[in-house]
């Protein structure tokens, strides 16, 4: 015989049936994971705390529904008036009176008219002041001059003295005044007349 690298292959004395070695694919054996009961236990604490937080989320959605006062809301020209006369306290302070006093106004024709003024530079109020037909051209003038003297008082750091503190809160109150629901429904009226 010759000695290559081929194997060596002796003839058998069985029959190819039982020399057979290959055998078709057997069915799968599933074999038990030692974390299922794991993923099972965290799915189940996932959907408890979903249930709780639900359930904590409908208590505080129905309390404050509870809560809510029955009393009717204080008027938005009676809060601006007591803001202002709270700013009175403050004419020694120029700034804090001039924060206090154009929040007040700012405050109240966001209530009032639904201007979005307290989240918006005095620019940006003013151009959208503008657009509206709720104010008189006098009384746009009038707010634009007293913004606008609040603003170098807040934040270009004037210094006016009481009277001139004293002037700014009295056209906030005047702006108020002419502005007030009854008043405009009294004028509305007598011009429909």
């Amino acid at each position: 015989m010759e000695a290559t690298n081929s194997a060596l292959i002796l003839p058998s004395d069985l029959p190819a049936s039982e020399i057979s070695d290959i055998h078709d694919i057997g069915s799968l054996i599933e074999i038990p994971s030692s974390w299922t009961w794991l993923w099972w236990l965290l799915l189940t604490i996932l959907i408890v705390a979903a249930l709780y937080w639900a359930y904590v989320y409908w208590k505080k959605r129905n309390a404050k529904k509870e809560k809510t006062p029955t009393t009717p809301k204080e008027p938005a020209h009676e809060r601006a008036r007591r803001q202002l006369e709270t700013a009175l306290q403050f004419l020694h302070d120029p700034d804090r009176f001039c924060v206090i006093v154009s929040d007040a106004i700012r405050t109240y024709l966001e209530e009032r008219f639904d201007f979005r003024a307290p989240d918006r530079t005095t620019e940006e109020f003013l151009d959208e002041l503008q657009e509206s037909q709720h104010l008189q051209e006098a009384q746009k003038q009038s707010l634009a001059n007293f913004l606008m003297e609040c603003d170098m008082v807040k934040f270009a750091k004037s210094e006016p003295e009481a009277f001139e503190l004293k002037r700014l809160h009295e056209s906030a109150l005047q702006l108020v005044s002419e502005t007030e629901p009854h008043l405009l429904e009294q004028i509305e009226t007598t011009e429909a007349s």
